[in-house]
């Protein structure tokens, strides 16, 4: 299942997952440095928060085409496009 989907509407979570790389980037410098394993997990936290919401903002995204797609497809095409989704959505759980 290819999900094409707009930039704009993607602006946010590519924002987030630079906001992660930057965050990850600062965690393996904390860990070269022996910085307080407390300061490293809650780095290492927010960078998984923000990997967490960018990954449900792009399936979201990708639900809403696939809903406006799916309005003119056969039932069986639609019930394995929500198996897709539905898979999508548990890979993050």
């Amino acid at each position: 299942m290819e999900l094409t989907m707009a930039a704009e509407e993607l602006k946010k979570a590519v924002n987030r997952l630079r906001r992660a790389q930057g965050q990850i980037a600062g965690v393996i410098k904390m860990i070269e440095e022996g910085r307080d394993c407390e300061e490293v997990v809650t780095q290492l936290a927010a960078a998984s928060r923000a990997l967490d919401k960018a990954g449900f903002a792009i399936i979201a995204t990708g639900l809403q085409h696939c809903m406006t797609d799916a309005e003119g497809s056969a039932p069986g095409d639609r019930e394995e496009m929500r198996a897709r989704l539905e898979k999508l959505f548990l890979s993050l759980a």
